[in-house]
């Protein structure tokens, strides 16, 4: 049996109820799906079975432990934010950071199970839950749940916010600097022109590569129409003679130094890297991007539940959460939190939501879409 017919005789199994969410995740590990498409196929496949048993989500969590473990993305947090949760509740922070959702997932599915606190991405949140490494959370800890805004309650990934709390949220657009390339770029185009070959990268991410050159040509970046996404690949490739290489969050050194002058990029990293370099600029193309969110979540495993629950809260504040979005440039979930915010990124109006989009699940067609990014990388 082909390796296609195999992942979407796994995808029938799930959706039919015969195989387990965690033992899918297991199984299409093996088979080299990647982690975004794991979470697509469990958030489509979400109604179909009961969630992974996370446990106790009402019992008392007695008092406040004195240590607590956060595993986070680097640079995403503000410099006060632990030190003064320290100094408010007699807790002891252990801060530990990761660059990407896998790394993250792996860690913990290797058995680190001294973490309390992990920051999942939207798409990575059902891989989490299904594969039992999320707890319940215990509402009643959360009294500062309704400074959320209403937009990031009850996402699709997380119907009632059971298991995640929306931390930050963004766009992944591109940055460019601004003293090398003349003009207003606007356009994923940018990225074919031979004229900055070996000056420009693009993100090391099979979604947000593959749904740039869907966007470039007028298409969902969740397409799974063969011939759409036949356009994009050849698109890809075409650009892909121009880049330096598909990196990520470590680009933002090269943006500064000015060894990169085109970056397809998050908006909070371009704004951290303008901090540092004021010939900086970003911009969400006029075809479209990514829109995202990261969320707290809190193990199953965590050996200091409460100190967790506290922490979540604690970051609920509007001041906490203004703390941090001044810091790392990204968009707060946390509504109450803008009236405090030196520059705060307001959020989309209906007219740029047409201009954006949520990853969502790909279904079977993941597997099309791991072959084709395989294909890009090594062509």
């Amino acid at each position: 049996m082909s390796k296609r017919n195999e992942i979407k005789q796994l995808v029938a199994e799930l959706e039919s109820g015969a195989l387990s969410r965690r033992d899918f995740v297991g199984r299409a590990t093996v088979l080299g799906l990647g982690m975004s498409t794991i979470g697509m196929v469990l958030t489509a496949c979400g109604k179909k079975e009961k969630p992974a048993e996370t446990g106790g989500a009402m019992e008392d969590l007695g008092p406040i432990e004195k240590e607590l473990a956060i595993y986070n993305w680097s640079d995403y947090i503000a410099e006060d934010t632990v030190t003064n949760f320290e100094k408010e509740f007699g807790v002891k922070v252990t801060y530990d950071t990761y660059e990407s959702n896998e790394e993250m997932v792996a860690k913990l599915q290797a058995g680190a199970s001294g973490y309390d606190i992990v920051v999942p991405s939207n798409y990575i949140v059902p891989v989490v839950v299904a594969t039992g490494l999320a707890a319940e959370l215990n509402k009643k800890y959360l009294t500062n749940f309704a400074n959320l805004a209403p937009t990031f309650q009850n996402p699709v990934f997380d119907p009632e916010n059971k298991h995640a709390i929306p931390y930050q949220w963004g766009t992944t657009g591109f940055a460019w600097r601004t003293d090398k390339v003349p003009g207003n770029p606007d356009t994923w185009g940018i990225f074919l022109d031979a004229k900055y070959k070996g000056k420009m990268t693009q993100m090391d991410d099979m979604r947000d590569v593959i749904g740039a050159w869907l966007r470039y040509r007028g298409k969902s970046l969740n397409s799974v129409d063969p011939t759409e996404l036949a356009g994009a690949k050849a698109d890809a490739l075409a650009a892909k003679k121009n880049l330096k290489a598909y990196i990520s969050a470590p680009v933002k050194g090269q943006l500064i130094s000015g060894d990169v002058w085109i970056a397809q990029l998050w908006n909070g990293d371009a704004a951290q890297a303008r901090a540092e370099q004021a010939a900086i600029g970003y911009v969400v193309p006029k075809e479209g991007c990514t829109i995202w969110t990261d969320s707290m979540v809190v193990t199953k495993s965590a050996p200091h539940k409460r100190a967790a629950h506290e922490f979540i809260n604690y970051v609920l504040r509007p001041e906490v959460g203004a703390g941090i979005s001044n810091t790392t440039g990204y968009g707060s979930p946390n509504q109450a939190a803008l009236a405090s915010m030196k520059d705060p990124i307001p959020y989309p109006t209906a007219e740029e939501f047409q201009r954006l989009e949520y990853q969502k699940d790909l279904g079977a067609s993941g597997a099309i879409w791991d072959q084709i990014w395989t294909e890009i990388k090594s062509g």
